[in-house]
């Protein structure tokens, strides 16, 4: 048997097809809103199989070997984006490619993921020193900069949320965790207190924290996103029929993105967002069971990494779309309308 054959039939059947019903799910999703986005998501999602096929037959631990390279990449194309980037809704975080875009703070997790937790492999779960921790924070720092600079916020933060989780996974000491979660926290505290955040930031958390205080203006596309999960019920108004996202209550411009999830809230109700809600329970759950089970320091890092952006974005965006987290553009996996993020 060939190396690649070999590689092909240890690959989890199980977590392939629970992600590949969450694509599905998303493309209904899409089909059901009616706009065109689906003929390009579809493109996207073959593109995305060829990509994990490819990056199933590959052996990830040769990456070890060319870390330099692949942060190097990364840097160079945010540097592109703040250089020559297209600006749209007020952000210029895409390079048109033909008739797409691609978002290269969508490739930098990945990046990330990989050359953070090829530093992080090389302590062997004992992150004891403030050192160690230090060099794996000044790493994603560039990176961090760069996306911010566009601004990104949402995806800055699930950087932080990757390097948060991956510090985990490689052994740091509880009470180092606590300094560094009590900084994070300050920084943020200052960064509101010297207003460093950008207007329509500050109006999404001013928003965050009172609901009505914006109601056509920052906070319209959440009271949307509330009212249209609201009006699902159980059973929700069937697919083809929600009037939030059909008659565009729901803005076309958010609605098969950041908030799909309310679509699915209205369309399929309290049981198909539970379903969604429980697909992505067994993927995270089972991405970090492959992180306990790695044979390798590296898969472990590159395994929790990947949890990590999971669990950070699935929280993030199904929060936002129902009022207990700050809206911030974070996609949500699989089903948000978008190549880069596919």
């Amino acid at each position: 048997m060939t190396d690649w054959q070999d590689r092909l039939r240890k690959v989890d059947v199980i977590l392939l097809a629970t992600t590949m019903s969450l694509v599905m799910f998303g493309l209904l999703v899409l089909y059901s809103i009616g706009d065109g986005s689906i003929k390009k998501q579809a493109v996207w999602v073959v593109v995305g199989l060829i990509v994990m096929t490819a990056a199933a037959l590959f052996n990830y631990n040769t990456l070890r070997h060319y870390t330099l390279i692949i942060y190097s990449v990364n840097i160079f194309f945010l540097m592109v984006i703040a250089v020559m980037g297209k600006v749209a809704l007020g952000a210029q975080r895409w390079i048109q490619i033909g008739a797409f875009s691609f978002q290269p703070s969508e490739l930098s997790k990945i990046m990330v993921i990989i050359t953070l937790g090829a530093y992080l492999a090389e302590k062997k779960g004992e992150l004891h020193e403030w050192r160690d921790i230090m060099i794996a924070i000044a790493h994603i720092v560039p990176p961090l900069l760069l996306i911010l600079f566009q601004p990104d916020l949402g995806t800055a933060l699930v950087l932080i949320a990757i390097m948060g989780g991956m510090l985990v996974a490689a052994g740091i000491k509880p009470k180092h965790m606590a300094v560094l979660s009590v900084a994070a926290y300050l920084m943020v505290a200052l960064a509101i207190r010297w207003h460093l955040l950008q207007a329509y930031q500050m109006k999404r958390l001013m928003v965050f924290i009172n609901p009505s205080s914006d109601p056509l203006g920052s906070g319209y596309n959440l009271r949307q996103s509330m009212i249209a999960i609201g009006s699902g019920g159980i059973f929700g108004k069937g697919l083809f029929s929600g009037t939030q996202s059909r008659l565009d209550f729901l803005p076309a411009a958010v609605k098969h993105t950041d908030f799909i999830f309310a679509v699915v809230g209205e369309e399929l109700g309290f049981i198909g967002a539970a379903s969604v809600l429980a697909l992505f329970f067994f993927i995270i759950t089972r991405v970090m069971g492959i992180a306990v089970s790695a044979r390798s320091h590296f898969g472990l890092m590159i395994a929790a990494g990947i949890g990590s952006m999971w669990i950070f974005q699935v929280l993030v965006n199904i929060g936002m779309t129902i009022g207990i987290m700050p809206v911030t553009g974070i996609p949500l996996p699989f089903m948000s309308y978008g190549g880069s993020s596919m």
